[in-house]
């Protein structure tokens, strides 16, 4: 019985320390990002910028921002959802913890589940997504060229909630294809993609669709859908996204997040 009780103490101590590890690690990283990140806070939004922009465009930037808005540096969330781990399992629960820079470009989120605990970035120029289980043993560390470009695909369609970021840039610019829809061409450093971006009538952004990395050697459709528009802070942002693979199988939701908590230019946690 004292054994028993001692092998259990080992071990709740060990997960313990994993999981104080891997909050310190998580926090010495944001530090890094929000340390990073540039002030452009004195830039002001004005609608006369989106003369020349692809009509859904320009009512999008009408509907989701006001003239005299400054622009957002960095951007800090919270939220709660579903996730799946493969295509063909059930969804389970997932909290998330998220933080943006605008310039230059990078995120950090962390989600956990009762299963494992992933950390996902973009931070000084490198992307990296690492999955611990119990907070212990790193089951995927990946990193390289294709995980940067997955990565900056995923900062791009959360510009959603941060929207002056998808203001033409040298780094983002807007080209028409119809009505409702129009192209975001992203380039920065060494890589470069594109989005097909859908709006509703009342100039909401709805879906994101690009070629995403679903293994380091092939690209599918990927598609982040967005709803619920709320007003924080002046702006117009959706509180809920889901994200897809479009296969030749049909569409495949592998993710549902609900936003909870979002503040602006914070430099701090």
């Amino acid at each position: 019985m004292t054994i028993t009780c001692s092998i259990i103490g080992i071990i709740l101590l060990i997960l313990l320390l994993g999981k104080t590890s891997m909050h310190f690690k998580f926090k010495k990283q944001v530090s890094e990002l929000l340390e990073n990140a540039e002030t452009l806070s004195d830039k002001i939004y004005n609608s006369s910028q989106l003369t020349g922009l692809p009509y859904p465009v320009q009512q999008y930037f009408k509907y989701a921002l006001k003239d005299g808005q400054h622009y957002i540096s960095s951007v800090q969330l919270e939220h709660k959802g579903l996730f799946k781990t493969n295509l063909k399992k059930e969804y389970i629960t997932i909290t998330g913890e998220e933080y943006f820079s605008v310039q230059p470009p990078q995120f950090i989120w962390k989600g956990t589940t009762s299963m494992f605990t992933a950390i996902d970035s973009y931070i000084a120029d490198i992307g990296n997504l690492k999955v611990s289980i119990m907070n212990i043993f790193t089951a995927v560390d990946g990193k390289g060229i294709t995980f940067n470009e997955a990565e900056l695909q995923r900062w791009v369609s959360e510009s959603v909630w941060f929207p002056t970021n998808l203001l033409p840039s040298e780094k983002i610019q807007w080209s028409a294809l119809n009505t409702d829809t129009a192209k975001l061409s992203f380039s920065y450093k060494e890589v470069s993609f594109d989005y097909i971006v859908t709006f509703n009538e009342a100039g909401q952004i709805v879906a994101m669709e690009t070629q995403r990395f679903m293994t380091v050697a092939k690209r599918e459709k990927w598609i982040c859908r967005m709803s619920n528009y709320k007003e924080i802070d002046n702006i117009k942002i959706p509180f809920a996204a889901e994200a897809s693979w479009k296969l030749y199988t049909g569409n495949h939701s592998y993710a549902k997040f609900e936003i909870q908590k979002i503040a602006y230019n914070k430099n701090h946690f």
